[in-house]
């Protein structure tokens, strides 16, 4: 197995991450988005949507988007679960790590590539042009603001995300609260709750990854 990745791009850093929990080994190959490596004829025959990361399997199929690629490595080594082990557990994983996609990591995105000058007509990701719209990163400051909120309360009364143990959740949500950082947004200092879980989120040796 093979990942395509960039290294300081926070996408694939999320599949890093989860390989690293279930201390898991791969060969990665670096993919130049800023040269444009992604719109190359050649990536596009492993990720039409032009973008990383991209799982190869031994048999040469490719899988991208980070939460299809989770997926697979969660159904082909479920220990330690990510993703939950039954019904129930893997519901409740599912919409929390959707919300912090979505209220969260999304936010970080809109903000980070509609402001920065070398995502000029590439403020969404694809094979495809797109201008930037100012009014999407303001949107997006405001939206994380709420989402840190949001997640301090949450982690009042439970340790991790999804409750008792580590997730994909909290990973989605940790690599987000990163990302924000890119366009100078971190969570108010009185955010407790949310610096607890931080804190312990960065002392897992998966994050070095």
């Amino acid at each position: 197995m093979k990942l395509y990745d960039m290294t300081i791009a926070p996408s694939p850093r999320r599949v890093r991450i989860f390989l690293a929990e279930k201390k898991l080994e791969v060969e990665t190959i670096q993919v130049d988005l800023m040269a444009g490596e992604q719109h190359t004829d050649s990536f596009k025959k492993l990720n039409p949507w032009c973008t990383v990361p991209v799982l190869e399997l031994d048999d040469g199929s490719t899988i991208s988007e980070i939460s299809a690629c989770c997926r697979y490595i969660e159904e082909t080594h479920p220990e330690p679960a990510l993703m939950g082990t039954t019904a129930k557990e893997k519901a409740h994983i599912a919409m929390w790590d959707l919300h912090m996609e979505s209220d969260g990591y999304q936010a970080a995105a809109d903000t980070f590539r509609n402001t920065s000058k070398g995502f000029e007509n590439r403020a969404a990701t694809g094979p495809e042009p797109h201008a930037q719209i100012p009014e999407l990163a303001e949107r997006g400051k405001k939206q994380l603001n709420s989402f840190f909120n949001f997640l301090d309360s949450r982690l009042k009364d439970h340790e991790y995300i999804c409750g008792k143990h580590f997730s994909i959740a909290d990973i989605t949500a940790f690599v987000t609260i990163d990302f924000a950082k890119w366009s100078k947004i971190v969570p108010e200092t009185a955010l407790s709750n949310l610096k607890r879980w931080q804190d312990q989120i960065a002392a897992r040796e998966s994050m070095k990854a």
